[in-house]
């Protein structure tokens, strides 16, 4: 990804990520009727455009986050009853069984993908490739409506540098956060106009930071003593994807819609909202029916909290005023399968009032942020 104007600077940065995986039959391997061992190793490496040029913390690179090689999942999955319970336990993390959409699949930036980024602001909802102790369960009350439910290990010495997947003690853990939804989904094969909509919400009993007061209900800023330790705080979602357009019933060629609202319900919070809304064109020509084009905008809006911690802040440094309350990202990409197993995807993004998180003392507002990007997909 390139910076091209706005922000701190310009410059570039690159990130990458290998995975190497499988998922074991354990039918066929041991006669263990519906069950599948799902084993993912990981590597991560580069920089973060965000930390070094753009100046926000919000990345536009998705892949970035938890550097070096890690065990990401290692866990067993049970279906009975006809697939209509679903059941999956071991090491794994959240973002990859809630709020998570094969859509991100066309975007580059972090704001919306891999998961709508305000769950990892306000909770600590676990993430790839950072495992930690996990479970979750799926029942399709229909055959297009379910329930989902899961609970998840907060280990935040996990993300540390340097940590592998393989250390699988719970002596650090600072409790548990626990995701729910209901939903109703539908696929290509068996309707015209495939959709999938859900609501939803996680309750997280684990310790968080708060935002802007320390332990005697003082600002941190001014007072000097650390940020109070707090427990316990949720969230609630709605998001929805829907196929408008769908020339022919033989192809999953046409136009996506999908959109996601995010809110929080409880707890001292560094955002009050999120706002998501975008679409996906799969199939840009007749003859082009594996490229795409996609567009993205969000917003963030944050909590009176964090914003009075960074007015504060801007004044101790000898600035004044007040960062922007939101921060809106904007990401369009065209999508080019070069091959069956290469996907490039040129990109662009705009973010409007970057946010002042990874640098509270600047005394004037970041400007607006034009990002070039190129995300490259190689399965081999």
């Amino acid at each position: 990804a390139v910076s091209l104007d706005g922000g701190k600077e310009q410059g570039s940065a690159y990130a990458g990520q290998l995975m190497l995986g499988t998922d074991v039959d354990l039918q066929r391997l041991m006669g263990w009727n519906g069950a599948t061992l799902k084993v993912y190793a990981i590597n991560r490496h580069g920089t973060n455009l965000a930390n070094s040029d753009i100046g926000n913390s919000t990345s536009v690179q998705e892949i970035y986050g938890g550097q070096g090689t890690r065990l990401a999942n290692f866990t067993i999955a049970q279906k009975l009853f006809d697939d209509r319970l679903e059941l999956e336990a071991g090491r794994s993390v959240a973002n990859i069984h809630f709020l998570g959409s094969d859509l991100c699949g066309y975007f580059q930036g972090n704001s919306a993908c891999g998961n709508p980024t305000y769950v990892f602001r306000t909770s600590n909802f676990t993430w790839w490739p950072v495992s930690s102790w996990a479970a979750h369960a799926k029942a399709w009350v229909t055959p297009t409506v379910y329930v989902h439910v899961g609970a998840y290990e907060v280990n935040p010495t996990q993300a540390e540098d340097g940590e592998h997947g393989l250390n699988w003690s719970s002596r650090d853990r600072t409790g548990v956060i626990v995701p729910y939804a209901i939903g109703y989904k539908t696929e290509a094969a068996s309707v015209r106009f495939p959709a999938m909509y859900e609501l939803g919400g996680w309750q997280d009993n684990s310790d968080y930071t708060d935002p802007l007061t320390d332990r005697n209900g003082n600002p941190a800023r001014l007072s000097g003593l650390d940020y109070a330790t707090r427990n316990g705080r949720s969230g609630a979602f709605f998001r929805f994807e829907q196929q408008v357009t769908r020339p022919d019933a033989d192809s999953a060629r046409g136009l996506v819609l999908f959109g996601s609202v995010l809110k929080g319900t409880s707890g001292q919070l560094i955002e009050d909202h999120f706002l998501e809304l975008g679409l996906v064109q799969r199939g840009t020509f007749a003859s082009r029916e594996q490229d795409n084009i996609a567009f993205v905008v969000t917003q963030q809006r944050y909590s009176d909290d964090a914003l009075e911690d960074l007015s504060l802040a801007r004044a101790a440094a000898g600035g004044s005023g007040t960062p922007h309350s939101s921060q809106y990202m904007m990401e369009l990409s065209y999508g080019i399968q070069v091959t069956p197993q290469l996907r490039i995807a040129p990109n662009l993004h705009y973010i409007v009032h970057p946010d002042q998180f990874n640098d509270p003392s600047r005394t004037r507002d970041l400007p607006n942020a034009l990002v070039a990007g190129m995300r490259v997909d190689w399965a081999l």
